[in-house]
């Protein structure tokens, strides 16, 4: 991205064109055509699938054009583009370097709301539950507290909201966009950091280097870090104020009880939230809402209240003595490793692959050797490379290993994988658990991981709009 974004009200008279039509692309056409200074005549850059839906809902002040070259970007001003649009496209490079200005959502947001008290959260894995905790204790403390961002819902629909606490989830798409605003956020918390979206950043490096711009580049005042990750523990900050979590004198897990330093604050063995990296995220939380300058220690407790968010280990229910869990959000290899560890007691067949980033999977081959699920289905793009690194762990293991082309296919090996099984102990179901952790993105037969999981639950047998809602989203 390139420097500061004009201020969003600051646009007449300047040649705007939008990038992008999903969910971010319709926010920031309204957010611009109600702006009593804003531009006159937009453009709009979308694909053949979505003209027809951009043209009605546009009106006849969009100019709406399905051809994206480096010659049209270079018409423009500004380009307001959607995250999912790559920042290292050719066609925009050229367009930048003659001129062009790229920005996001995000970017205008945080222009026209800099004085927002602001938390942003960000990480490869646990972003999108820590910043629901973060609004659910931060409410239940008394503050009207917004959630947005990559959680559900673009920044530009609260555009006027107001609230005592903007809670804000960024993926390594949107991190860039706040530094490029040129206002610091109050405090900016970082989970962890391995790779991820490398069909997106172009390296391992890049992604990184993205994802860390929230830090290095946008220079929150406070920063809340993740002792335990080795890219997070080396860096220095001299701009910000930096605090840790899951380290003995910050926030940390100690066997089920959650510790400020010595101190034993919350048994969190009973919340609703599986796994240690959930509770992980839980001390994340905390940390964040001390650095906000709050005390966090009375609002710990209503952690026990809070609603787990769909496609994260998401227990469905049961079907014909199978226990169903949905974790779709789960695009990487460590995030299914988390996810075989919370159903380490359970006989489990997991679902593993899609899109083909690239990424690594030798590392869960090693790890899964030595305690090996019941069974592993592979599916998707990379399904075939996933399962050709596991035979050697299944000769070696005896797991059952099988191969399916698509989710439905795979859905049906599993099922009939555990068919007649005998639930040993932590097991959901007399059969076992069929969990859904792909560890690999939805790109090609789903418009993303939401309508996979979707999809998961219809196979299973349960009703996919039941279990979809994202709890407290917006202003509250």
């Amino acid at each position: 991205m390139n420097a500061s974004p004009p201020a969003i009200d600051r646009l007449a008279g300047r040649r705007v064109a939008l990038w992008g039509w999903g969910r971010e692309g319709q926010a920031a056409h309204a957010a611009l055509r109600e702006l009593p200074h804003g531009p006159q005549a937009l453009t709009l850059f979308c694909t053949p699938a979505e003209e027809a839906q951009a043209r009605a809902a546009g009106g006849p002040g969009l100019a709406v054009e399905t051809g994206v070259t480096a010659e049209r970007l270079a018409a423009f001003d500004l380009v307001v583009k959607s995250p999912g649009i790559s920042a290292y496209r050719p066609e925009l490079l050229e367009a930048q370097a003659r001129g062009t200005r790229f920005v996001g959502g995000t970017a205008l947001w945080f222009a026209a709301r800099p004085d927002a008290r602001t938390i942003c959260v960000t990480g490869t894995k646990g972003k999108s539950t820590t910043s629901a905790l973060l609004a659910h204790l931060l409410r239940a403390g008394g503050l009207r507290t917004a959630l947005a961002g990559n959680i559900g819902m673009p920044l530009l629909e609260l555009l006027h909201g107001q609230a005592q606490a903007w809670v804000l989830e960024l993926s390594s798409f949107q991190t860039g966009d706040v530094a490029a605003s040129g206002v610091r956020p109050e405090v900016a918390v970082v989970t962890n950091v391995f790779p991820e979206h490398l069909d997106w950043h172009g390296s391992e490096a890049r992604y990184v280097d993205d994802k860390l711009a929230l830090l290095t580049r946008a220079r929150p005042q406070r920063a809340v870090l993740n002792a335990a990750d080795p890219r997070l523990a080396g860096l220095e900050l001299p701009d910000s104020r930096v605090s840790w979590f899951n380290c003995e004198s910050g926030w940390h897990l100690r066997g089920r009880a959650i510790h400020r330093g010595d101190e034993a604050v919350l048994d969190a063995g009973d919340l609703p939230l599986p796994g240690r990296h959930n509770r992980e995220n839980l001390c994340a939380a905390l940390a964040a809402i001390e650095a906000f300058d709050l005390d966090p220690v009375p609002l710990a407790t209503q952690a026990g209240s809070f609603m787990p968010l769909p496609h994260r280990l998401q227990p469905l229910g049961q079907r014909d003595g199978i226990a169903w869990v949905n974790d779709s959000i789960s695009t990487t290899p460590a995030a299914s490793l988390a996810a075989l560890e919370v159903y380490r007691d359970a006989r489990v067949a997991i679902l593993l692959g899609g899109h083909d980033r690239g990424l690594d999977w030798s590392g869960f081959a090693e790890s899964i050797a030595s305690a090996p699920p019941h069974a592993v289905v592979t599916m998707g793009a990379n399904g075939p490379r996933i399962h050709a690194l596991l035979e050697p762990v299944a000769a070696r293991t005896g797991m059952r290993l099988a191969a399916a082309s698509d989710l439905p296919g795979a859905v049906e090996t599993a099922r009939g994988l555990l068919a007649g099984g005998i639930g040993e102990r932590g097991s959901a179901g007399e059969g076992g658990v069929v969990l859904m952790s792909p560890g690999a993105p939805s790109f090609g037969p789903y418009r993303d991981y939401t309508w996979r999981g979707r999809h998961f639950a219809e196979l299973a047998g349960f009703n996919p709009d039941a279990i979809t809602a994202i709890p407290g989203l917006g202003i509250a």
